[in-house]
């Protein structure tokens, strides 16, 4: 089994890449890229088993009929989100909820914050998949699933916190974190690229998805709960891991 993971930006310099090639008892980083392009994430795609990526995949349900409302003039479906509360159904969909209710984290939101720019990139990108590839559903049962690295590293009890960014103190997070993720995956093999991954926090994010597709392919990840199922398909699913960073390598 290949895993990729793929840790999105607006932009291509800030995409990255990676893929992990699985074999009994472990997994080798075969591939690691900075400045990752639409087609490359579409080939490397084609030649993996799961797909793991870093951004939103869908918007909330609400979203769409509150813009049309606003739109077409219709103040129906814009009065039903008057108000704080209402206003946080379009900014967070269901899946955002069960991450912070299960990991304390707060997703930013994909129609009220920086992640919105992403997801239109990840939307042309789903739409390329689809083309050459066949569609892919949203909550991860097919091919390519939403993932959250901070919430993975999390979940998996490696602390990570505070590595995002250029300065010195986040670089030398970065490598600590670098340091608990080796010792708790003795079986990860960097290949040699453990300095490439200190030094650019996004391919150490690709990295954390890669792992996390690899969940979503044996099925130790979180999945919606009865009442959010349907939702998840619309809007897409996080997938967050249910077991622990060593089964990964059963």
């Amino acid at each position: 089994m290949k895993t990729l993971g793929v840790d999105l930006a607006a932009a291509t310099r800030k995409t990255a890449a990676a893929v992990l090639d699985w074999t009994h008892g472990g997994a080798q980083l075969i591939h690691v890229s900075l400045d990752v392009t639409d087609e490359d994430i579409v080939e490397l795609f084609g030649g993996t088993d799961m797909t793991g990526i870093d951004c939103p995949v869908g918007w909330p349900d609400a979203f769409l009929p509150f813009i049309a409302g606003h739109l077409n003039f219709d103040a129906h479906p814009v009065l039903d989100h008057d108000g704080i509360e209402g206003r946080r159904l379009l900014a967070y969909r269901d899946t955002d909820r069960f991450v912070t209710g299960s990991t304390g984290l707060i997703p930013l939101s994909v129609s009220a914050d920086r992640l919105a720019h992403p997801a239109m990139r990840c939307a042309v990108i789903q739409a390329k998949i689809a083309r050459d590839h066949g569609a892919q559903a949203r909550d991860g049962s097919g091919r390519l699933a939403e993932v959250y690295p901070a919430a993975s590293l999390k979940l998996w009890g490696i602390h990570a916190r505070g590595y995002k960014g250029r300065g010195t103190p986040e670089a030398e997070r970065l490598a600590l974190i670098l340091d608990s993720l080796t010792a708790a995956a003795p079986w990860l093999d960097l290949a040699g690229h453990r300095d490439a991954l200190a030094a650019s926090d996004d391919m150490f994010d690709a990295v954390i998805a890669a792992l996390t597709a690899r969940a979503v392919s044996l099925g130790q990840t979180l999945m919606p709960p009865g009442g959010n199922a349907a939702a998840a398909l619309s809007e897409g699913w996080i997938h967050l891991p249910s077991g622990p960073l060593a089964a990964l390598a059963g």
